[in-house]
């Protein structure tokens, strides 16, 4: 299979956040039609601009390795990094709690054997979406020799103070998936991003549906800069286009707890036009809640995870996958050794975002690999593909 990207679900560890009183099952605005409530904290106007002009950038870099490529590059010194090598590159994770994050890390453990020559050990830590084990992880690993730190933070403020500890120590700090609000890593990886990925679903969802019908919103949790903007974007386009979204709940992520809060709002309302979805993990699990209720499937968005490809073209869904792809786990890997050698990076460092589209979803589809595979791994090419992913 050709396909090499995926999408994001995030961590489950829940943080404070200024969100509105919650309705029925938890939801971020009631159950009244509210709309979509106030701007999120983390909206920035510019932000946002520069990620949809991103959506038609040209990558620069190889065609067929979308993880080397780069949008709109800004390259940075290294040349304080050099260093002779092997080395020993350590990796501070934020968790391994669900597919998307599984998926990715069998990917950067397969880049690290692809480049065994370059480096004598990998340490992985695991965070398991705790702020304070993450925090006390990276103080650890700043005693442990590591010639370089890669960190997916698992939120975004609370893990900054922690990264810039890191930076002064003298480290080459590579950030990747989620942000932190500091400047002071070598790179920060991502593909285009939350903006990118909420507009793309929520645009065509309004697109789909009747004019002004109502919507339905599923988050993960709050506190997420990735998810935090990807809802944004979607409220920008759905309040553009009028819609009413009638219920923004956050599911953590769960396929029991979505099933239900969909049935709570088609029994409340009788009829959902739309689900827009800012991580598609429990994508299937919302088709089911509509079919089980005798009800049709609205336009509605997931990711690139196959179960949710292949409901999509069995049940001949009208559906997108805007994707967060999981072959951005390699890049890091392969940042920190430019980086130690010396070479210009990019910072930022963004990543094509493809999308999944009825036109493109056959060549995605892969009955040989388990339903919560992500297709867009870009991992064909690396060792032990495809019993690793398996």
């Amino acid at each position: 299979m050709a396909a090499i990207a995926a999408v994001t679900v995030l961590s489950l560890a829940a943080c404070a956040t200024d969100e509105p009183a919650a309705g029925p099952s938890g939801s971020a605005s009631a159950a009244t039609g509210s709309g979509t409530g106030d701007q999120s904290k983390f909206f920035v106007q510019a932000d946002y601009d520069a990620e949809l002009a991103l959506l038609d950038a040209a990558p620069t870099g190889p065609a067929d390795k979308p993880w080397e490529q780069v949008l709109n590059p800004t390259m940075v010194d290294t040349a304080k990094f050099k260093k002779a090598g092997p080395h020993k590159i350590c990796f501070s994770n934020a968790a391994l709690n669900n597919p998307w994050r599984q998926v990715g890390f069998k990917t950067m453990q397969a880049e690290v054997e692809a480049q065994k020559s370059r480096i004598k050990e990998f340490v992985h830590v695991d965070a398991e979406g705790k702020d304070q084990k993450q925090i006390a992880d990276i103080n650890d690993l700043l005693g442990k020799g590591c010639d370089a730190l890669i960190v997916s933070p698992n939120t975004t403020a609370t893990l900054t103070p922690a990264v810039e500890a890191a930076c002064k120590a003298g480290l080459p700090v590579v950030v990747f998936d989620r942000g932190v609000d500091t400047k002071c890593p070598v790179t920060f990886i991502n593909p285009i991003g939350g903006y990118g990925f909420g507009h793309v679903g929520a645009e065509f969802v309004s697109q789909k549906m009747k004019p002004g019908g109502k919507v339905l919103a599923l988050r993960i949790l709050p506190g997420v800069d990735v998810l935090e903007t990807r809802w944004s974007a979607a409220k920008v386009a759905f309040d553009k286009a009028k819609v009413d979204v009638v219920g923004v709940e956050f599911t953590d992520g769960d396929p029991a707890k979505t099933k239900k809060i969909v049935d709570d709002y088609i029994q409340r309302y009788g009829t959902i036009d739309g689900v827009w979805m800012d991580a598609g993990a429990v994508a299937v699990a919302a088709v089911e809640a509509f079919q089980d209720a005798g009800k049709p499937v609205p336009p509605m968005n997931g990711e690139d995870q196959l179960d949710f490809l292949k409901i999509w073209k069995d049940k001949k869904l009208t559906a997108i996958a805007p994707t967060y792809p999981t072959y951005q786990w390699r890049t890091p890997i392969i940042a920190a050794l430019r980086i130690l050698d010396g070479q210009q990076v990019s910072n930022p460092w963004k990543l094509p975002q493809p999308t999944v589209t009825q036109d493109n979803l056959d060549q995605y589809l892969d009955a040989g690999m388990p339903p919560l595979h992500y297709a867009m791994c870009g991992c064909t090419d690396l060792p032990g593909y495809p019993q690793r992913w398996k």
